[in-house]
């Protein structure tokens, strides 16, 4: 196998960027001490910025190191959403990290080091490829959730997550080797050429399943979903926001290739575990949410719920299907980062308080905040005419489209169930007698909170232009 290496390289130039920069941080921070911990926070803000600015004006197209690597409209797209959600979480992270007095130059490095592995995933052509940009993903993100060595909380949070994620890994591995063994084959192109044949050994079937459920434990799918709520609200939250976003673009991204591009000639196995796990997350968040009293465990098992929605269009297997998921992967980002920077900003007497009774009378002591985070849980619930709606009203559109009417129904039963713990948080705010207000807003989480309502609210608006560009993302697969 030859390649040129300029052009791989040409291709390849955001991550090779970031990972050349994220080395060149850690220098500056190991000698130069503490007084480094601003300016490479700073630094690494500016450089994913830079990637993303890079991807946006120069939209390469092709195929790097023999085709291991891709290029192509639906890469760009995820990238952009994986590179905006670590940058905005790693911008959020600063006073929190300052105030919890863990703001180590360390952080942004393995930030953007974790960054470069989702970027692999998501432009992953090779097996191979997709394993090493998972765990170099992985490895950083298991650092991550315990990086406040002074909590217990987020000791155990890492513990847990890093248990349950190689043994995820172990799963995804394994499945590479019994498709490696039935197919002879380890690029995704080259595995689609030798299911073409309509072939179906019962052990490719089992290779199929084991990658499936190693993957669905990166997007918090049901039944592989057992860490999400502990490491939410364990990890710094900060760190929860970047879970919540980063990681939730590039492993959606993954899933979405692997199926589309790998596995479409034997796409009738695939989609009856698609449309399990979708169902089982969807009912799993709507009901399980319902008696959480901690705001992050409730936006855990809200991520779970809305990954089973987002999965109704994969399961649709088409290209209105996979342009649903890119529009609703968009959403979700940008009502994530607006739910989390709130969150961030719920400090009363120097401490972060995480309890949805502590939002009690909000309405009366901030009324900007209350009204924003209202529309924000109706935009989670899906109310319309808000983006939320928006975006399960194209998951579903496209699965009703493919003849998937009872996945489409009971996603819509699912959406109404799951209201409930929205509109509760809604009525703690505005009708229950007031707890004292919060300490005044950072200057950072005041405008992600305020673009992200905007978006959200006036997401018709936009709604022509992300069409477009997810209508394109989409044909890289047709």
């Amino acid at each position: 196998m030859t390649f040129d290496l300029t052009s791989s390289l040409a291709l390849t130039l955001p991550e090779v960027a970031l990972a050349v920069g994220a080395m060149v941080l850690l220098m500056v921070g190991v000698f130069s001490g503490e007084r480094a911990n601003n300016t490479v926070t700073g630094l690494a803000v500016a450089l994913l910025f830079a990637a993303i600015a890079w991807i946006f004006v120069f939209p390469t197209e092709g195929e790097a190191f023999g085709g291991a690597f891709v290029n192509d409209g639906f890469a760009r797209f995820m990238k952009l959403l994986t590179l905006a959600g670590s940058a905005i979480t790693l911008v959020m992270s600063v006073g929190f990290a300052r105030a919890e007095r863990f703001d180590k130059f360390e952080y942004p490095v393995l930030i953007i080091l974790s960054t470069v592995g989702m970027m692999l995933m998501v432009s992953a052509n090779n097996m191979l490829t997709l394993y090493l940009g998972l765990e170099l993903s992985s490895l950083a993100l298991y650092v991550v959730a315990a990086i406040n060595r002074d909590s217990v909380r987020a000791t155990e949070a890492g513990l847990k997550y890093f248990v349950l994620g190689s043994l995820a890994s172990g799963m995804l591995l394994y499945g590479i080797s019994l498709v490696y063994g039935f197919t002879g084959q380890v690029g995704f192109d080259g595995i689609a050429a030798a299911l073409a044949d309509g072939q179906r050994p019962l052990g490719l079937i089992f290779g199929l399943v084991f990658i499936l459920a190693g993957i669905a434990f990166k997007i918090s799918a049901v039944p592989f979903h057992m860490w999400t709520p502990d490491v939410y609200e364990g990890a710094p939250t900060p760190v929860t926001a970047f879970f919540a976003a980063a990681p939730k673009m590039a492993a959606m991204a993954m899933l979405v290739r692997v199926t589309m591009d790998t596995f479409r000639p034997v796409a009738s196995d695939w989609q009856q575990i698609v449309v399990f796990i979708s169902i089982a997350s969807m009912l799993l968040g709507a009901f399980a949410a319902i008696g959480q009293r901690n705001f992050k465990r409730l936006m855990a098992y809200s991520s779970i719920g809305h990954v089973g929605f987002a999965l109704v269009g994969l399961a649709a297997n088409s290209e209105a299907g996979v342009r649903g998921v890119a529009i609703y992967m968009l959403i979700y980002l940008v009502m994530t980062l607006g739910t989390f920077a709130f969150i961030l900003a719920m400090r009363r007497n120097d401490e972060n308080v995480e309890q949805i009774d502590d939002l009690a009378g909000l309405s009366k002591t901030n009324p900007v905040m209350a009204v924003i985070l209202t529309l924000l849980m109706f935009s989670l619930a899906g109310i319309p005419f808000l983006g939320g709606f928006f975006a399960k009203w194209y998951v579903f559109l496209a699965a009703m489209q493919s003849g998937l009417f009872t996945l489409a129904v009971i996603g819509m039963l699912a959406s109404v169930i799951s209201a409930y713990y929205y509109l509760r948080v809604i009525k703690i705010m505005w009708f229950d007698e007031s707890a004292g207000g919060f300490q005044p807003m950072a200057g950072e989480l005041r405008l992600v909170l305020g673009l992200s309502g905007l978006f959200i609210t006036f997401y018709v608006l936009f709604a022509g232009t992300v069409g477009q560009l997810a209508e394109a993302a989409a044909h890289s697969f047709f």
